[in-house]
């Protein structure tokens, strides 16, 4: 119990200083407006909520930015056309889908756009669930790598099956049929998790797409998920969609793959995975950093993740990756030098002072050598300030005199109940379930859990974060620039996101109707790490204190950075 208090308050520490940076950026005071002019874009949803707050971000300084979150294929598509300034994928292009291969934009015969790829942010794909046990809400499960895939290949239908029984020794589980809730569009996700299966369960993955009538073998990696006729498969369109599905109170027994911001606002958990190691780890900040210090960059920039799946070291999270910008290098249409200005502008800001909300917002920072990278493209966009790109002056959470990951070096030990093989497991949740607690049997302080939590598991800490969506900027962009890259910066009415064509439930915790499974949560509780010290009351009461102290710093030192970083604008 004390090794697992000292591991989450570590995790705290790490939190809290992120979150002084963030609070003291929120008192900014409005720089003198530089002459940007507004830039769209459009594609992946999978690093959205990120995009998203960065746009309010830069906003109050005049710098104006549309995204329309529909998906990487539709970005690659938009950037291609011409209809777009910019766009965001996971995917780059030149690769094979379904035997179609996707053309990069310099070889369009109407409109050739020479470009460039800069990495935005890192970040784990989660397996966000819905799974009620004796009438109380399990934010605790495990899953190996093996039963994932079974699970998404139709081999694994029911949660009592033996493979995830063995996952879970300290959980009863129930004889519900698990339902994958999968994309139903063009995906950086989806290609993100079956290039994982394509490369570490090729004969599994062949198999299943065979039964969904792909002829063309190997099936390799795909942007949209084939299904089975006949299935349980569930198909929602954007990452809301698929959150909002699993996240409503009648669709127990669902699990999705989803970028793991999503299940932090939608306050539900993500099944821990299981690393080379022979640990269940969470993608927190910290576990994505380490993992993707197995990473090999490619010289333009995207990503080998062959290490990052095989990373030995125990705190890794296996399906790590990052999401990528694709930027114009010259003027073609609809490019020109006013508009490179202010994409320059953007794209420092999110590479730097940015990067600091990462973690809050479900994210991993980005380390120094990708920053150093992207800095080099971003001076080929036309118009750029060259004058104020400068690392030196950059304020990234991550950077060490070295030029390591400062996350990955601080990032803590997992504790010995989250080994595989041990007769039980750990009880704490995760992700927007962190506080909610999971009875557990087996046996008890031998490996840092109790069977029995202290306190009752299915009530929620004092000093609940709200579940209305409107305190986090993440998921309510009502007030904010629009994502509509076509229109203005005006309210969205409906107050739901762009990322959710279909009309299908959002994130939005009032959709669950009050009528959670663990009756003493609010429903879609969501984490916020501000107030996460609270659950350490009484033992580590000390976090109160540190965690104002830091907060007061950030306050004082942070409006210089982010103004600083946006005042390169044209006199």
């Amino acid at each position: 119990m004390i090794r697992l208090a000292r591991a989450r308050a570590a995790r705290v520490l790490t939190t809290a200083a992120i979150a002084s940076v963030v609070m003291g950026a929120v008192a900014v005071p409005p720089a003198q407006a530089a002459n940007y002019v507004p830039i769209s874009g459009a594609g992946s949803t999978w690093s959205q909520n990120a995009i998203d707050q960065w746009r309010r971000d830069v906003y109050q300084f005049g710098l104006q930015v549309n995204y329309a979150g529909n998906g990487s294929s539709d970005g690659r598509n938009q950037f291609r056309a011409g209809t777009v300034d910019f766009a965001v994928s996971e995917i780059p292009y030149g690769t094979k889908d379904g035997g179609v291969f996707d053309p990069p934009p310099t070889q369009s015969a109407t409109n050739p756009r020479p470009f460039a790829y800069i990495p935005i942010v890192a970040g784990g794909t989660s397996f966000m669930y819905n799974l009620v046990i004796g009438g109380r809400r399990v934010t605790n499960l495990q899953l190996s790598p093996s039963t994932i895939v079974g699970i998404f290949t139709d081999k694994i239908t029911r949660w009592n099956d033996p493979a995830i029984a063995k996952d879970n020794p300290g959980l009863t589980l129930p004889a519900l049929p698990v339902v994958p809730v999968v994309r139903s569009d063009g995906s950086g996700t989806t290609a993100q998790f079956t290039k994982y299966m394509a490369t570490k369960y090729a004969s599994q993955w062949n198999a299943y797409c065979l039964r969904t009538g792909r002829a063309t073998l190997p099936c390799g990696q795909t942007s949209t998920y084939p299904t089975v006729p006949g299935s349980g498969f569930v198909s929602q369109s954007g990452s809301l969609g698929v959150a909002g599905y699993v996240a409503q109170s009648n669709n127990v027994g669902t699990i999705n793959y989803v970028e793991y911001s999503y299940a932090l606002n939608s306050g539900f958990p993500v099944a821990k995975m299981l690393n080379k190691a022979g640990y269940y780890i969470e993608p927190t900040a910290d576990s994505v950093a380490v993992a993707l210090t197995g990473a090999t960059i490619n010289g333009d920039l995207t990503q080998n993740l062959g290490g990052v799946y095989d990373n030995a070291d125990p705190r890794t999270y296996p399906l790590s990756s990052y999401s990528y910008m694709i930027i114009p290098t010259t003027t073609a249409p609809p490019m020109n030098t006013d508009k490179g200005h202010s994409l320059a502008a953007f794209a420092k800001y999110f590479l730097c002072d940015g990067q600091n909300k990462a973690p809050l917002l479900g994210y991993s920072p980005l380390p120094l050598n990708l920053v150093q990278a992207a800095f080099t493209q971003i001076r080929k966009i036309p118009g750029a300030d060259l004058g104020s790109i400068n690392v030196r002056a950059c304020h990234n959470p991550t950077f060490t005199s070295s030029g390591a990951n400062l996350l990955a070096q601080i990032a803590p030990q997992p504790l010995p109940c989250a080994h595989v093989g041990i007769p039980t497991q750990c009880w704490d949740g995760t992700a927007g379930a962190a506080r909610i607690a999971t009875f557990v049997h087996g046996v008890g302080d031998n490996y840092g859990v109790k069977a029995k939590p202290t306190g009752n598991p299915s009530a929620h800490p004092t000093g609940n974060p709200s579940t209305n969506p409107s305190t986090n900027p993440s998921t309510n962009p009502t007030g904010n620039p629009t994502s509509n890259p076509t229109g203005n910066p005006t309210p969205n009415p409906t107050g739901n996101s762009t990322g959710n064509p279909t009309g299908n439930p959002t994130s939005n915790p009032s959709s669950n109707g009050g009528t959670l499974s663990n009756p003493g949560a609010p429903p879609g509780a969501q984490a916020q790490p501000v107030a996460v010290a609270s659950q350490f009351a009484g033992g580590n009461s000390v976090l109160i204190p540190i965690l104002a102290l830091l907060v007061l710093l950030g306050v004082v030192i942070a409006p210089v950075a982010v103004a600083s970083i946006l005042r390169g604008g044209k006199k």
